[in-house]
């Protein structure tokens, strides 16, 4: 830590005394003993910012007691010397200068609780993000900015109130939202960790995309048997309930107490029932649908299971594309048409949403892709490769022995939406084209790629690959390769730039786009629940390493490849975060929220509801006190962002904790020169 040894001594032993103890206006006692600290950051701060000037004009702000710089902040060596300064020089506000406080905010309130400082006379100033890396070319500019905004933090701590949190009941149960590894997995933790799991999924089956996989890589099970393994880990704990067939259609309530409504569709058949009529049933039934779970290159019936690789083993009836012909009754006697909807009232102390993903879907004419009858997807031909049970791999009636890969389809894209890699695509499809090629005669590898990506452990499949003799060909890029018809023949082409940019054509059979994860084409859930999604259109956590598994909406974890592109590992560590995270919120049956929040002056208000149009949390409702309509504030649910500050025309709302002086100090401390 470095400090300016000249100045110490007077910094610790002389208080400045020329602060105002009291502001008439606000009956709030000033801060007269500020402790500042500001960060070098390494070399991230102070090779931009002379923080040693921003050191000496900020001690001389009014009610600055200490100011100190130091190489690391956060460290621990410096956390013990500022709680030891806190209690030795009778500390009554705290300001650290340093990054942002996404992450370190709540490091630095906790060094000032164990001070015996109250958490909230503690004032972060970043300094980093806000200044020397958006100023990096501007010392002496970054400089200036970085003193005015110490001083705005000085300004606001020197009037901070000590605040206590709110206290708010959890309810000892969580609401898993998707049955797919991750939120299987999750329930499974959650169950064993003694809470109660209502475990929701959309579709009438569990296992998400795992349940369409074989073999995965680079391990012994398939994907039937992961699912299996998980759903019987579900049946044997009491603590979990499983819907299928459900959608969450309605939210309230908030952190600790979420009044959830569901929606279950009825399967059309009895829980009680015989599976050889149902097999009857559904060889008779006359309707035949695209099959999905094959990505459409099968088709099933209106009556379907998709034995055995999906759980519960019960058939459902596909309602929307039955013709209600009656044949399935003739032959089976647990078909029943009378079932109804039902809507379920249920109450969680938090949510995990573990909704999965969807493949990339190429727009027509992509890469031949709807318009030549043998370029297929990945998953389709992964479902291919699974329907051929001899030593000849066919499809469509002709026997396939050159197989062109193309490599990130629907990622990374140079003038297309999806910026970034799915990382999964690459070791997914070399593992296939292994499997094809040990599985069948005479097969040819060629994979027309931009980079392969097989990080990890993974890199041997590459290494296996070439070793079996498949051709990697390679472009850049913003010039990918192409696919035609020539002569009745299809033909990829590549600008190869392995061969000095030779340009290299194969005759394939079978031509598989390798495409990568996008999110859930349906975001009904994620609206509802209000839960943020990213520039890739994923959901969102707070900070991908510091809080990985949380999202802003308090209580509301995320898991799995809803969350980002992730392979089955990944998911399923993702989701033990995220049901850790769901645990500590409800175990101890009461949780402490943020008293940063909106307040309400009943002789000022006149209920008008802009404030309610302008929160985006629902926290305002009206209710009559003293014989007027007035706003009333749901602790629980407001966020004290400060949306519905400036739309008030009686200036009826404060928020705690940022109330108008505080922050009118701020913006003049900003102002001055």
């Amino acid at each position: 830590m470095k400090q300016d040894q000249s100045k110490k001594s007077d910094n610790i032993q002389q208080a400045k005394t020329s602060v105002s103890p009291v502001r008439e206006d606000s009956k709030v006692a000033y801060k007269k003993r500020i402790g500042v600290y500001v960060c070098h950051c390494g070399g991230n701060i102070s090779d931009y910012v002379d923080v040693e000037k921003v050191r000496q004009v900020v001690e001389n702000e009014e009610g600055v007691f200490l100011a100190k710089t130091t190489m690391f902040a956060c460290a621990d060596s410096n956390q013990k010397e500022m709680v030891e300064d806190i209690v030795t020089q009778k500390l009554d506000g705290v300001v650290v200068a340093s990054c942002s406080p996404k992450l370190h905010l709540l490091t630095f309130r906790a060094v000032t609780e164990r001070a015996g400082l109250n958490k909230y006379n503690y004032v972060h100033a970043n300094i980093r993000e806000q200044v020397s890396w958006a100023h990096s070319d501007n010392k002496q500019g970054a400089t200036e900015k970085a003193i005015r905004i110490v001083r705005s933090a000085i300004a606001k701590v020197r009037r901070s109130q000590a605040l206590e949190p709110i206290k708010v009941e959890a309810v000892r149960t969580v609401a898993v939202i998707g049955a797919g590894v991750a939120g299987m997995k999750a329930a499974v933790k959650l169950a064993k960790s003694g809470v109660l799991v209502y475990l929701i999924e959309r579709e009438f089956f569990v296992g998400g995309r795992v349940a369409q996989w074989d073999n995965l890589c680079i391990s012994d099970e398939t994907g039937k048997e992961l699912i299996t393994r998980l759903y019987d880990d579900i049946l044997s704990h009491k603590n979990i309930t499983l819907f299928t067939g459900a959608e969450v259609v309605e939210k309230s309530g908030s952190i600790g107490n979420f009044s959830l409504k569901v929606k279950i569709t009825p399967r059309y058949i009895r829980m009680q029932c015989n599976k050889g009529e149902l097999q009857k049933a559904i060889d008779v039934c006359p309707v035949e649908v695209p099959d999905k779970f094959n990505f459409n290159i099968t088709k099933r019936k209106a009556i379907y299971h998709n034995y055995p690789g999906e759980y519960p083993q019960l058939p459902a009836i596909d309602i929307e594309n039955c013709t209600r012909c009656g044949e399935c009754e003739k032959v089976c006697s647990s078909i029943d048409f009378n079932q109804k909807p039902e809507y379920l009232d249920i109450r969680a102390g938090s949510i995990l949403l573990a909704t999965g993903f969807d493949p990339y879907e190429p727009k027509k004419g992509e890469f031949g892709y709807g318009e030549i009858d043998n370029v297929v997807t990945l998953p389709q031909f992964k479902r291919i490769v699974h329907y051929c049970n001899g030593d000849k791999l066919q499809f469509k009636g002709r026997n396939i022995h050159n197989i062109a890969y193309i490599y990130c389809v629907g990622s990374r894209q140079v003038n297309g939406e999806n910026k970034y890699c799915s990382r999964y695509c690459c070791t997914s499809n070399i593992y296939t084209a292994i499997d094809a090629k040990k599985r069948f005669k005479d097969i040819n590898n060629f994979h027309f790629n931009r980079g392969i990506r097989t990080y990890g452990k993974q890199e041997i499949l590459y290494d296996e690959s070439s070793r079996l003799g498949d051709i990697y060909l390679q472009s850049f890029e913003d010039n990918p390769p192409e696919v035609k018809v020539v002569d009745g023949k299809t033909v990829v082409s590549i600008n190869d730039i392995l061969t000095q940019d030779k340009k290299l054509e194969v005759e394939a059979d079978l031509v598989v786009l390798v495409t990568g994860m996008v999110p859930r084409k349906d975001n009904s859930i994620g609206n509802l629940l209000k839960v943020p999604r990213g520039r890739d259109k994923f959901f969102n956590e707070i900070h991908m390493k510091l809080r990985p598994v949380e999202t802003v909406i308090d209580g509301i974890t995320i898991a799995g490849a809803g969350q980002g592109p992730k392979n089955i590992v990944e998911s399923m560590t993702s989701a033990l975060a995220a049901a850790t995270k769901s645990f500590t919120i409800v175990a101890s049956g009461e949780l402490a929220l943020e008293p940063t929040i909106a307040k309400v002056s009943k002789d000022d208000c006149e209920w008008c509801g802009k404030c309610d149009d302008a929160c985006p949390y629902d926290a305002f409702t009206p209710k009559e006190i003293d014989g007027k309509t007035v706003a009333v504030v749901n602790k629980s649910v407001c966020k004290g962002c400060g949306m519905c500050l400036p739309v008030c025309p009686s200036n009826a709302i404060q928020l705690t904790g940022l109330s108008d002086d505080e922050v009118e100090s701020m913006i003049d401390a900003l102002m001055e020169n």
